[in-house]
């Protein structure tokens, strides 16, 4: 999910993250998870605001070859 940078801080992805989760309910979902960066303070926002709750980080697996 993303937002134009123009269009930003209108509180459009709360919406659209909030009607994701509506209609996954509907379909008979009974929870809902979603992953961003920490680092990306938008989107970490943009979930709590959603009512999503902040895990635990995970750190990135990475094997060399």
């Amino acid at each position: 999910m993303g937002v134009r940078r123009d269009h930003r801080g209108h509180g459009y992805g709360t919406a659209i993250t909030m009607a994701a989760a509506s209609a996954l309910r509907e379909m008979g979902a009974s929870s809902a998870v979603v992953g961003a960066e920490s680092s990306n303070l938008g989107a970490v926002a943009t979930y709590l605001a959603a009512g999503f709750t902040a895990g635990q980080q995970v750190a990135d697996l990475r094997r060399t070859a």
